[in-house]
């Protein structure tokens, strides 16, 4: 069963809780600030009901059996009196339309009660599906340690924010920004601005300093393999992004942490299946930039090896739009690390290359035999990036320009989302074979060196 959080304004409703146990007695606690009218109805009530109703004037109380006519004008109920008493109210909770939380018993409820933060106007609520209550409560420990002392101040300060700028600035685009900008920093600093600074923010978008000053663009690497490889100022990133721009080789879990209104662009390229041309891509990132849009171009790796992310940026800059990057772990490093291969190893390999796997492709003659024989005689570790289909002509060009053929060779593919791979080791002589009788997975890297023997992993 699966849970959609609405969140419905429930001041004013009316609640009838059948049963005056300590569980009813958690259920009214958890209502009580919400402005609900709460009706209990129950022989007897625990002492704790009758404190709370002492307390608060919308909270009632009728000692007596519950009845058919106590659901009329009910806006929701909650049954917790006892299996036989509480499968009746659900049943006639459910001919008259009304919803029921049934305690003890997810079958018959029609809503739950999640695990609740409640911070002034900031309500967060876990659910697990009525699975495990005590996992919810943890998640909402853990959100809850993390909220600050400070937060129904500044989010009351945030609400007069935006009535100030509506007043101020007619521009959307920079009332937007400003409001923005704003929020950011009272999260930082963890408290309202004071009045030179929020006058100081105001100033700078009425008096046109920001004109021309796009939110910009981030291209971000996304890390190899599992989502939880990005780091955390890529994770950022997506969390502020209005437009993402995304990749074919990302763990998609990494797009649930985007914002409900931001737009998701698939740009994926592979070989044999291109879906845009990176021509395409760099137009559309000015495209959306230029709309005033933070946009986010999510790559898998890191965005600088080989992943066209220089090319994007300078598409970026050349229309005046404020670019940065934020490294990812290539595959060139993590790949061979989840699979138990460093890259450098005292007494196998002082360095290591990384390279693309077209260079086996279509290089003039003379530069082709300056670089073949200068990897051939380096003794360190090669990591050939998208070189699979071009395996054979990698190996038999290592071979030729002086390589031994024994040299060892791994080659690995990692899977997107959970942090598995596959590995298939042999030597220059042998491994294209290999690659091909096992049908081996692309895409997939291919470690050259006396390291792609070791097995480091536990």
């Amino acid at each position: 069963m699966s849970y959609f959080p609405f969140f419905r304004e429930i001041k004013g409703d009316r609640c009838l809780v059948i049963g005056g146990g300590k569980v009813a007695a958690r259920k009214i606690n958890r209502l009580k600030d919400f402005g609900v009218k709460i009706i209990v109805v129950a022989p007897s009530v625990d002492s704790d009901i009758e404190a709370m109703a002492e307390e608060y004037t919308h909270i009632s109380i009728e000692k007596r059996v519950f009845c058919e006519r106590d659901i009329e004008d009910a806006s929701f109920v909650i049954a917790a009196a006892g299996e036989e008493v509480d499968k009746e109210a659900a049943r006639l909770c459910k001919e008259n339309g009304i919803p029921v939380n049934v305690v003890d018993n997810q079958e018959l409820c029609d809503f739950i009660f999640p695990s609740i933060v409640h911070r002034g106007d900031l309500v967060a609520g876990f659910v697990t599906g009525g699975k495990s209550p005590h996992v919810a409560a943890k998640l909402r420990r853990d959100f809850e340690a993390n909220v600050s002392d400070n937060i129904e101040i500044i989010l009351d300060y945030l609400s007069e924010i935006r009535a100030l700028a509506k007043d101020k600035i007619a521009d959307d685009r920079k009332r937007a920004s400003f409001i923005r900008e704003v929020s950011e920093f009272c999260m930082k600093a963890d408290r309202v601005c004071s009045s030179e600074e929020e006058k100081a923010f105001l100033q700078k978008y009425i008096n046109g300093q920001t004109e021309n000053v796009l939110p910009g663009a981030a291209l971000v690497g996304a890390g190899c393999g599992s989502y939880k490889l990005i780091t955390l100022k890529g994770l950022a990133q997506i969390r502020k992004a209005e437009v993402i721009i995304y990749d074919d080789l990302i763990d998609e879990h990494l797009l649930e942490f985007a914002t409900e209104s931001c737009e998701l662009i698939y740009a994926g390229k592979r070989s044999g299946r291109h879906s845009k041309a990176q021509e395409e891509i760099n137009e559309l990132l000015v495209q959306k930039a230029l709309e005033g849009k933070y946009v986010v171009r999510l790559k898998g790796g890191d965005p600088y090896v080989f992943g066209r992310g220089g090319e994007e940026a300078l598409a970026l800059k050349e229309h005046g739009i404020p670019v940065r990057e934020v490294p990812g772990v290539t595959s060139s490093i993590g790949l061979c690390g989840m699979a138990g291969i460093p890259v450098t190893h005292r007494g196998a390999s002082r360095g290591f290359h990384v390279i693309t796997g077209h260079t086996a492709d279509n290089l003039p003659p003379e530069i082709e035999e300056i670089r073949w024989k200068s990897y051939a005689k380096l003794d360190e570790t090669f990591v050939f990036l998208m070189g699979l289909k071009s395996i054979d002509i990698i190996t038999e060009k290592l071979m030729h320009y002086g390589k031994p053929s024994d040299t060892a060779v791994a080659v690995i593919h990692g899977e997107n989302t959970d942090g598995t791979y596959v590995k298939l080791v042999g030597k220059l002589s042998d491994i294209a074979d290999k690659v091909k009788k096992e049908k081996f997975p692309s895409p997939a890297i291919i470690v050259v060196g006396e390291v792609a023997t070791l097995e480091l992993n536990a």
